[in-house]
């Protein structure tokens, strides 16, 4: 029996089976951050080949919380009915869908990876000037945001709920809170990039204050039967920064505060950071949380194998696995696991004649 392919209860909702989606940004959104075709094709292919639990890319909740120009989001009526085809073609192929909330913070209004240009994007083609906890750009070539005030960090955390509030009326069974990957709410969680000294800075306590407030927020929003997750970055893996003991304190925070999972990544604060990459090399981490902070964690990080996603949620590494670059290289990947790990895999109608 394969623990891979039991189900997953969280709350009211049920995962057909411990693989989900890791957010991938695709940066290919029309105009003012609506989806088109390609999220359609690109997460309904996933859903077509197994995968249980299927996240959109990081979603902004405000049109300054974009990464690029061409990512999506959820802060309007139009964004509403622009996902809902996806989200029902979604569930309509036995897959949950997940919608992963973000603000980019100051690592927004960039040109998108594969455009000639790098870094900030000017007024003049479309960017603006993005927030962040303080005036510190992420990098000189990206633009110099402006530091939230009071007003700012509530008009955040209101962007938040309303938008999981749409996200529900567009057909999404879960939300994902985004607090990882040097994005807004991770810049108020590390001290590398947090520096104030009112409410919201300071202390651990202090810097984890908006994601928290965030996360009671979103619960609010969302009722006691749907599924909340949230992204962390695990450790910044920069001397001085975000470590994985102010992860397990997070965590359990998070859970206090209504949330179901942990979906456990590390990173992305900082330019100087040097990650030791291998397969797996987040498990660690996300089996910790899971043991310390008593939440249910996901596993990320170069995970390809079917054995070795088995045997993490088997040895109660992690609750789930997300795969992403290996989900981009066989949507199937989960059908071919389930025959690999001696499951019948459920393959669509339209297919059978392949499987």
């Amino acid at each position: 029996m394969s623990t891979l392919f039991s189900p997953l209860a969280l709350r009211a909702v049920t995962l057909p089976n411990r693989i989900a989606m890791s957010p991938m940004c695709q940066y290919t959104a029309g105009p003012d951050g609506l989806p088109t075709d390609w999220h359609l094709v690109h997460l309904g292919a996933r859903a077509v080949g197994g995968v249980g639990l299927v996240l959109s890319e990081a979603t902004a909740v405000l049109p300054e919380g974009r990464i690029s120009p061409q990512d999506t989001g959820i802060w309007s009526g139009a964004h509403v009915d622009a996902w809902r085809p996806v989200t029902a073609f979604l569930a309509a192929h036995n897959a949950v869908p997940a919608v992963q909330l973000a603000h980019a913070g100051f690592k927004a209004s960039t040109y998108r990876p594969w455009a000639d240009a790098q870094g900030g994007v000017p007024d003049s083609e479309g960017g603006w000037t993005p927030v962040g906890p303080g005036t510190e750009p992420f990098a000189p070539h990206y633009r110099t945001p402006t530091a939230l005030d009071a007003a700012g960090i509530a008009a955040v955390v209101d962007a938040f709920a309303a938008a999981a509030t749409r996200a529900l009326d567009a057909g999404f069974a879960a939300v994902e809170i985004h607090a990882a990957h040097g994005y807004l709410l991770h810049e108020f969680l590390s001290p590398l990039t947090n520096h104030r000294t009112d409410a919201y800075g300071g202390d651990r306590a202090g810097r984890m204050r908006l994601t928290l407030e965030v996360a009671r927020a979103v619960r609010a929003a969302v009722g006691e039967d749907v599924p909340v997750l949230a992204r962390i970055s695990s450790t910044d893996w920069v001397d001085g920064g975000w470590t994985v003991d102010d992860s397990v304190a997070l965590a359990a925070e998070l859970a206090a505060a209504g949330v179901d999972l942990v979906d456990t990544s590390s990173g992305g604060i900082s330019p100087a950071a040097r990650i030791p990459l291998g397969p797996g090399y987040q498990v660690p981490a996300a089996a910790r949380i899971r043991r310390e902070a008593g939440v249910a964690t996901g596993a990320v990080g170069l995970i390809v194998e079917p054995e070795h996603a088995e045997r993490i949620v088997a040895d109660g590494e992690a609750d789930l696995v997300l795969l992403g670059r290996e989900l981009l290289r066989d949507p199937y990947w989960p059908l071919h696991a389930a025959a690999k790990l001696g499951v019948t895999p459920t393959w669509p109608s339209q297919y059978l004649r392949a499987a």
